[in-house]
């Protein structure tokens, strides 16, 4: 393989990678939304009655989470490809971290469509109360989501530094990772145990994925 070869085929890695960077920010930030539409905060059975009225909108929730979690799986296989000749094993241990965080997500939205099910049948059951197991299903699905980021930021402090190593990334954009993603992986997780971490402290990573996708598309482009 020509050197002409090897920069088009890195082109076309950065810009796949662009490309699902891009559907990996907005797929769970639309997911999110649509959910938290319905989601009575502290109200299981508020919650469940939305559900079971506006199952059409649930259930887009959790197939644009599902595209999320396979749009992470792809992810992690092109950052492995793209930093792997830097070190296979720290690439592969990014990788499995990205999986890992995928398979939570998944997990994460099994306890919705339990919750979905749940929600209908206390509209059909003739007045049993099933708002204890939603209230279980409903925390179960947040806390797969939360601990989902522990993965996500492991894999992420792997491969920023070396995108920033095959110059793939500028500095400043790679430390903007580095820096914020951190925030996420340990702010994000606390509110599981009950730990109120202000919006001021996750939102410093809320855009990187935004700017980097757009980056990584305005650099590899076709030309």
């Amino acid at each position: 393989m020509n050197q002409m070869e090897q920069v088009n085929n890195s082109n076309k890695l950065y810009r796949a990678t662009g490309w699902i960077m891009l559907a990996q920010a907005v797929l769970p930030l639309t997911a999110g939304l649509l959910f938290q539409s319905l989601e009575a905060e502290g109200n299981a059975a508020a919650t469940m009655a939305n559900l079971a009225t506006h199952m059409p909108l649930a259930n887009t929730s959790v197939l644009l989470w599902i595209a999320a979690a396979i749009c992470v799986v792809i992810l992690g296989i092109l950052l492995y490809d793209a930093t792997k000749a830097l070190g296979k094993t720290l690439a592969a241990i990014a990788c499995s971290m990205y999986l890992f965080e995928a398979f939570l997500i998944v997990v994460g939205q099994v306890f919705v469509v339990a919750l979905l099910k749940t929600s209908a049948l206390s509209i059909t059951s003739g007045g049993v109360n099933f708002t204890d197991i939603g209230n279980v299903l409903l925390s179960c699905r947040h806390i797969a989501g939360e601990l989902a980021m522990i993965p996500f930021g492991v894999g992420a402090l792997i491969f920023y530094p070396l995108l920033m190593k095959t110059k793939a990334l500028p500095k400043w954009l790679a430390i903007w990772g580095i820096v914020s993603a951190p925030l996420i992986m340990i702010g994000v997780p606390l509110t599981t145990f009950g730990v109120s971490v202000p919006a001021a402290v996750l939102a410093p990573y809320v855009p990187f994925e935004f700017f980097t996708a757009v980056y990584l598309l305005i650099r590899y482009r076709k030309k």
